[in-house]
């Protein structure tokens, strides 16, 4: 049994990334977590204000109802400014982050690739970085950062930018738990050909598959590992 951690910015970005590996995780009788640091929606007013108690309500009530698809149980919610990250100091979010890598002494760590498009998705990469130093946390021995459909690839295809994955996880028999978990999350939803379609996120998986001639899967990068 492993301790599993997986930081992201906003809610759905969990199972968008990395929703068939934590099912996978779960399945063998992993312990897994679920960090997300934003609020998801406060970017969608005009100008920037706290969420009410309703809003907030329902989307703690669908990420609640798409990891239990996943059979994850544990989970915590932050409520940083949607699309806001860039304006708090990066000391402040990895020392947020650190206080639950503290806490759950993961020995695996999920989070955004870096060179997204989306500023929270930077600062939670780098967040977790940082956080996840072995000066720092020695329980951490594996980050894997992943893709997030409407973020990655809008960043465009650079070398300094582009997601180079190095490890394909088999997701055939997650990803119908992958898509009921995404489908909990309506008020994210979009309608093909949108990326964050159902449609899209099980195109996505059948495409790196069919690259390393599997049905589905999910890939991911590598930052770092550590082998005793």
């Amino acid at each position: 049994m492993q301790k599993i951690l997986a930081v992201v910015a906003h809610p759905d970005d969990e199972i968008i990334g990395v929703g068939g590996a934590l099912c996978k995780h779960a399945a063998a009788g992993d312990e897994v977590y679920v960090l997300i640091l934003g609020d998801g929606k406060s970017s969608r007013n005009h100008a920037y204000k706290k969420l009410t108690k309703t809003i907030n309500h329902k989307s703690l009530q669908e990420t609640k109802n798409a990891l239990a698809c996943l059979g994850i149980k544990f989970f915590y919610r932050e409520s940083l400014p949607d699309n806001r990250f860039d304006r708090i100091d990066m000391l402040d979010i990895a020392k947020k982050v650190s206080v639950y890598v503290r806490k759950i002494q993961p020995a695996i760590v999920y989070t955004h690739h870096p060179g997204d498009l989306n500023v929270d998705h930077q600062r939670t990469s780098e967040a977790v970085t940082i956080a996840c130093r072995p000066i720092e946390n020695n329980s951490v021995r594996t980050i894997y950062h992943f893709e997030t459909l409407s973020s990655t690839e809008m960043a465009g295809y650079t070398t300094s930018r582009a997601f180079l994955p190095n490890i394909f996880v088999n997701i055939e028999a997650e990803i119908q738990k992958k898509l009921k978990a995404m489908s909990c999350y309506k008020s994210e939803l979009h309608k093909f050909p949108h990326p964050r379609s159902l449609e899209a996120i099980e195109a996505n998986a059948k495409v790196w598959g069919a690259k390393v001639n599997l049905k589905y899967a999910e890939a991911f990068f590598c930052l770092r590992q550590i082998k005793s």
